[in-house]
């Protein structure tokens, strides 16, 4: 029988990685992430739950935003999905804002205390009349 995801409330640790991202304070939202973790944005590939900070900062920073998830299931091996929307402005056009959907892949190394292996997120396209 093959493995089949299944639909379950947003855990905990979900709702704070996500928080976190939108305030840039780590935290314990980023407590599942390790130096051994992996991320994968688009085409980027960030190593390290340092670097991966990094990044968010990079992209996030002159940004307003907030992340709001809409969907999660969980499958076999450690794998969790999530679907959800971004709202952002830039903080020098507040505005202008826009909405863009986004999945997040992850794969657990273990699930207490939960530790993520790897993170793949893919996100937009913010205007799809802008891509067709």
């Amino acid at each position: 029988m093959a493995d089949t995801a299944h639909a379950t409330a947003v855990p905990d640790w979900v709702l704070k990685f996500m928080d976190a991202i939108d305030t840039l304070e780590f935290g314990e939202g980023f407590a599942p992430l390790t130096e051994d973790t992996d991320m994968f944005f688009g085409t980027e590939h960030i190593h390290g739950v340092e670097a991966i900070k990094a990044f968010f900062v990079k992209i996030d920073e002159p940004l307003n935003i907030t992340h709001e998830v809409l969907e999660y299931w969980t499958a076999g091996d450690g794998v969790r999905l999530l679907r959800g929307e971004a709202t952002m402005a830039k903080k020098s056009a507040p505005d202008q804002v826009v909405h863009a959907p986004f999945m997040h892949i992850f794969s657990l190394d273990q699930e207490e205390p939960v530790r993520v292996r790897t993170l793949r997120i893919t996100a937009g396209p913010l205007q799809t009349d802008a891509v067709m």
